[in-house]
């Protein structure tokens, strides 16, 4: 009876593990970044975001020229001006260097805004066929497992083949 009853119980834990197993969510991996990366919008965010950068450098360039040619002809023409010419001369030049570095740092805001605002509908694109994908192939959960994701994956399965061809790649 003894024996029976220890029977019992482990043929209760085996069935109880296994229905455990079986109900347990399904979760597939995909690596957003190498995703995106490959979405051909992506490429033309890019093109377009280096178009603007070398607007800005060209911009930020051609004023620190300019102020490089003011600051030749001021300490050229320094000795035959006034002590209080060259104290304005030096305060002028001293206001565009600071509206060359205000220029810069708005250039980057605006460089920021713009990569954000090139960047989101293409990450909802991506997530929409992530979610899309994942949906169609049961999965309850989807790791991303780009660099620094924090996953380590022994098995599970990669959804960038069948994302890629939902979004036509």
């Amino acid at each position: 009876m003894k024996q029976f009853k220890t029977l019992f119980i482990a043929a209760t834990l085996f069935i109880g593990a296994t229905s455990f197993v079986s109900a347990q969510s399904k979760v597939a991996h995909i690596n957003t970044s190498e995703l995106i990366k490959a979405m051909p919008q992506m490429k033309t965010a890019q093109a377009d975001m280096e178009k603007v950068g070398k607007t800005y450098e060209a911009d930020i360039a051609a004023m620190r020229s300019e102020l490089q040619t003011k600051m030749k002809q001021y300490e050229a023409e320094a000795s035959t001006k006034t002590q209080e010419e060259n104290e304005k001369r030096y305060e002028e030049v001293q206001a565009d260097q600071l509206a060359i570095q205000q220029y810069g740092t708005n250039a980057q805001q605006q460089l920021q805004k713009k990569e954000f605002d090139l960047l989101k509908p293409i990450t909802e694109k991506a997530k929409a066929a992530i979610v899309k994908v994942a949906k169609a192939q049961g999965f309850n959960y989807v790791l991303d497992s780009a660099q620094g994701g924090g996953v380590i994956m022994a098995e599970g399965k990669d959804l960038m083949a069948d994302v890629k061809k939902e979004l036509g790649m």
